[in-house]
């Protein structure tokens, strides 16, 4: 059995703990988020609302999209992220109103 004595690159792991440390703020800003929006699909559903705004929706694309592009994130990238986020809260809007 051999044993690696490269020592590990201190660059490399900076940037990594960089990494790990915005993948941790993301899932707390994911969690938060969805802990909202389990409220609205509350809301909705006791208020006999829809579990879907399209209008809102694109919107909200076209104006994460600007988002994206003006932060030099690829916009389609931006947009599919942000769909399948909606996607998943509209899932759950449907499941709080019983259509799921």
């Amino acid at each position: 059995m051999t044993q690696d004595t490269t020592a590990p690159d201190p660059v490399l792991a900076g940037f990594r703990a960089s990494i790990d440390n915005i993948d941790a703020a993301l899932i707390h800003i994911l969690a938060e988020r969805f802990r909202i929006t389990k409220a609205v699909g509350a809301y909705k559903a006791e208020h006999a609302l829809p579990a879907s705004d399209p209008s809102r929706e694109e919107r909200q694309i076209a104006r994460l999209r600007k988002l994206a592009e003006d932060a030099n994130l690829d916009p389609d990238f931006g947009e599919k992220f942000i769909r399948f986020v909606i996607d998943e809260v509209i899932r759950h809007h449907e499941k709080a109103k019983g259509e799921a």
